[in-house]
């Protein structure tokens, strides 16, 4: 245990639930400030708009989750999660071919988000030195001029009372619309934001399919093939014998009045999916939950790696810092992924906090420059998207199409791309001789046929 005092982190989402974990070996005291009232149950939370929508654990994730919290996937395995073999039990069609199944030997949870953070909560509430408090607005950060420095938070409650707490460390993980951002306005401080508008929406709705002897997965994604295709979905096992299915479409594609006006809405939008398997079995599904939707217009990356003159004391994590595109599942992982950077800076940093603060957005930089890039490559392949394009754009796609179409005949390539879009494995693998040379190989072949 350090001699440092106090902590305190703004948000008590899974990003706060993370980093208060991390910090409470580091500090006497962490206070987790969350603006919703505590949860009675597995529900989700008003601040967490997405909590309804599916979510996934990644392999980093599930590993790196385990690592800080020991036992808590056997905690949501016991509770109904659904463990499942990563590549048999997963069908997924994308980009117009199916991907191979078969046993590759690792296995991923499936559970809905209420779930999973109901019980890292738990087990964030038994660490003697972390209180969580429910119902607080954070409403201005408190600095001190003379060394730039954020020294406290002013809080104010909902029964109209207004308090300031002053800490050691301010963490920011409140996410995509922190507070943070508009504080450093008031301070003039510019940050440098990457910001590509995707007009994304998720719509989502879960239900109880009927026994089937056929049904051999766990999960099915169908994937739209852009730019033609620009609507998805998946449907997903999740904990009391329910299927959470989520659709999304991309550039504003998916009428939310169209979808909400009947319960025929939703049936509706999943007919319009590149596959029927989604549509056909709901037909005779039971709905157990009302149809919500999540808009997300923009991903953006504040890169606070590069802000000059950033205000000392204070550390960003999660969507705080990048909002990726949700269709990938990578937004829980990235936190996860984080803390863990931020655990072993502490370990081997923890006497100097302003060195910490400067190194620690520093490698989550790289930690999110090769994801980001890997998203956005995906995202421009729909002509309406607007944004900075990365380097090489057209050359990055047409390789990256032919993994994808790969992964559907060849199982060491599939391997290798499910490595990387499980975060455990960088992108560049994909760029290993062999697998250049089975794109290539794959490429002349297509080309031959074409003619």
């Amino acid at each position: 245990m350090s001699n440092r005092e106090k902590a305190i982190i703004i948000g008590g989402g899974i990003s706060g639930k993370l980093a208060a974990r991390v910090l409470s070996d580091f500090f006497k005291e962490v206070i987790i400030l969350e603006r919703d009232d505590e949860t009675n149950g597995q529900l989700a939370r008003k601040g967490a708009r997405q909590g309804d929508h599916l979510h996934a654990l990644l392999h980093a994730g599930q590993y790196g989750l385990e690592a800080l919290f020991p036992g808590i996937t056997e905690t949501f395995h016991n509770n109904g999660a659904v463990k499942i073999n990563s590549t048999k039990d997963l069908a997924w069609f994308h980009h117009g071919v199916w991907k191979l199944r078969y046993d590759g030997g690792k296995s991923t949870t499936l559970q809905s988000r209420p779930h999973l953070e109901w019980h890292i909560e738990q087990y964030i509430k038994n660490i003697s030195n972390v209180t969580y408090l429910y119902s607080q607005n954070v409403k201005n950060l408190l600095h001190q001029q003379e060394g730039n420095r954020i020294y406290g938070v002013e809080v104010s409650t909902n029964d109209g009372n207004s308090k300031t707490l002053t800490a050691d460390l301010i963490v920011d993980a409140s996410g995509s619309s922190s507070l943070t951002a508009h504080f450093f306005k008031k301070l003039n401080i510019p940050i440098q934001i990457e910001k590509v508008a995707i007009g994304l929406c998720y719509v989502s709705k879960t239900f109880r399919l009927p026994k089937s002897q056929t049904r051999d997965w766990k999960i099915k994604l169908i994937y739209p093939n852009p730019p033609d295709e620009k609507i998805g979905g998946t449907i997903s096992k999740i904990e009391n014998d329910q299927h959470i299915v989520t659709i999304i479409g991309y550039q504003n594609s998916i009428q939310e009045k169209e979808v909400l006006k009947d319960e025929s809405g939703f049936l509706h939008l999943a007919n319009r999916l590149p596959k029927a398997d989604i549509y056909n079995e709901l037909i005779h599904a039971e709905p157990l939950s009302k149809t919500t939707v999540y808009r997300v217009p923009h991903i953006s990356w504040k890169r606070i790696d590069k802000t000059k003159q950033l205000p000392k004391g204070l550390l960003l994590i999660g969507d705080t810092v990048c909002r990726i595109d949700p269709v990938f599942g990578q937004g829980m992982s990235i936190a996860i992924i984080e803390a863990l950077t931020m655990q072993k800076l502490f370990k081997n940093n923890n006497d100097d906090l302003d060195k910490l603060q400067t190194t620690f957005h520093k490698k989550i930089a790289k930690i999110l420059s090769p994801i980001w890039n890997m998203v956005i490559t995906e995202d421009f392949r729909y002509p309406g998207v607007s944004g900075k394009k990365p380097f090489g754009l057209s050359i990055q796609q047409w390789y990256s199409k032919h993994i994808f179409l790969l992964s559907s005949k060849n199982q060491k390539v599939y391997e290798s791309f499910i490595d990387v879009m499980n975060l455990v494995q960088s992108p560049t693998i994909l760029l290993r001789p062999w697998i250049v040379k089975k794109v290539l190989v794959h490429r002349f072949f297509m080309k031959r046929k074409d003619n």
